[in-house]
């Protein structure tokens, strides 16, 4: 995933602002010509909020400066009439619960085909992979069930999910995960590229 977020996120992005600046790689950006990029990223995630590593790139958090949670956030889409505003991540990010598929599915057909496809490639390999020629290992699946995508049981929990959970308090927690997915939004600057979590949320099997 970390590989993945500055390969098909983070680096894009530098070549538009480059392009933007009028000084697309190899031409050196002069010194004091740089973007202002404004990152949603709230105090819940306080620590997410990083300083741009390239001199032609300032990061702002303008959520941070006005000391707004998520809550907060939420609260003022409502009053300006977004009523449902959904979390920000790629389409296909390992981190999304069943009714982020199923809303893709039934509201973009054309990017649950692109999504679809995405998650088949990555059947002969993680994430982790890249275009420089690190090798694919084992088998990845966006859906936690181990299953391709698009046979995935995202409509329900199947009964094969059932039996392999672990009965505990902790099952709650999971069945709300699986469902909402992660609790937190994305963004190229802001990924759960590197978290502890990561290996478990991209299903990989020998």
């Amino acid at each position: 995933m970390q590989r993945s977020t500055g390969q098909y996120k983070i680096k894009p992005i530098k070549e538009k602002v480059r392009e933007l600046l009028g000084h697309p790689y190899p031409q050196r950006v002069p010194r004091g010509v740089f973007v202002e990029q404004w990152i949603g990223i709230s105090v819940d995630e306080v620590h997410r909020a990083k300083d741009a590593d390239v001199a032609y790139m300032r990061n702002r958090f303008p959520l941070l400066e006005q000391g707004l949670t998520r809550e907060d956030c939420l609260r003022l889409l409502r009053s300006r009439g977004f009523e449902s505003t959904p979390k920000s991540s790629c389409l296909g990010c390992p981190y999304h619960g069943n009714a982020q598929w199923r809303a893709l599915r039934d509201t973009s057909p054309q990017e649950w085909e692109d999504v679809v496809a995405f998650d088949r490639a990555i059947r002969s390999g993680n994430a982790r992979a890249t275009a420089e020629g690190t090798p694919l290992l084992g088998q990845a699946y966006l859906h936690r069930s181990r299953r391709p995508l698009d046979q995935a049981p995202i409509d329900r929990v199947t009964a094969h999910e059932w039996a392999g959970r672990q009965t505990d308090v902790f099952d709650a927690i999971a069945d709300a995960e699986l469902e909402a997915g992660d609790a937190d939004g994305c963004s190229p600057w802001a990924c759960r590229s590197g978290a502890p979590v990561a290996a478990e949320h991209l299903t990989l099997t020998a």
